[in-house]
């Protein structure tokens, strides 16, 4: 591909932007001497930096990384996870349970079965397999109850906030329970019914308005008004 003057290119994840004496820019990545995207848009070469504009914002794993997966299918030693992302994941019996099982005696599926939500970080990605994930470390494993959100992915560094200055306000405000995983989605739980709701409420108004100066404040108001109209038809 050839591209000069800022001239935009349509790509996708994965596709090969550039090869030659150029540097990896916004949503891109360089391996041996080419330069790949990381997201479905536009990309564009300005003096040696490739960038890519997203058209719509996918995840794309990163070791490290805590996200919400739903299980989709199993088999007798690993689950396959969607992670809300173009990669399939799989989580290895041995990377979720605290101890050994015979697959051969044991049915995995009384561990996690299709449409569990589970809370988990990405193992292992190298963009030429599956990413490995383990949901064995604190807090992580299935999430009972509650309902799940998506927000884009590029969202949710404003949804947590500098310092985590916005999900730590949602918490205190809403008193609900709130995981936000990097791939973009968010799980929500309350005894409150009707907090849920304004959570998720809120949560989509960050995501909407992510450029939104004083968003924080807003979104405070937001809720607080909304407990108000909660308070008034308790009463």
């Amino acid at each position: 591909m050839s591209m000069v003057g800022g001239r935009r290119s349509l790509v996708i994840p994965g596709e090969i932007i550039v090869e030659g004496n150029f540097r990896a820019g916004l949503n891109t990545y360089l391996e041996n001497g080419k330069i790949y995207s990381t997201v479905m848009g536009l990309a564009e070469i300005r003096g040696r930096v490739v960038s890519v504009i997203p058209i719509k914002s996918y995840y794309i794993p990163k070791v490290g990384d805590i996200v919400i997966g739903i299980v989709t299918d199993n088999s007798p030693t690993y689950w396959q996870v969607d992670i809300n992302s173009p990669y399939m994941a799989i989580l290895q019996v041995s990377d979720a349970l605290p101890r050994p099982i015979d697959p051969a005696k044991e049915n995995i599926r009384k561990y996690f079965d299709v449409g569990d939500v589970l809370l988990a970080e990405i193992a292992l990605f190298d963009k030429l397999r599956s990413p490995l994930l383990k949901a064995n470390g604190r807090g992580q494993g299935k999430l009972k109850g509650g309902i799940l959100v998506e927000v884009s992915p590029a969202k949710v560094p404003r949804l947590i906030g500098k310092r985590g200055s916005m999900i730590n306000m949602l918490k205190k405000e809403l008193g609900c329970q709130i995981i936000v995983g990097q791939n973009g989605r968010v799980w929500i739980n309350s005894v409150n019914e009707k907090l849920i709701d304004l959570a998720v409420k809120a949560v989509k108004i960050v995501d909407e308005e992510a450029q939104t100066r004083g968003l924080t404040e807003r979104v405070k108001k937001f809720i607080l008004k909304g407990k108000e109209k909660i308070d008034l038809e308790s009463a």
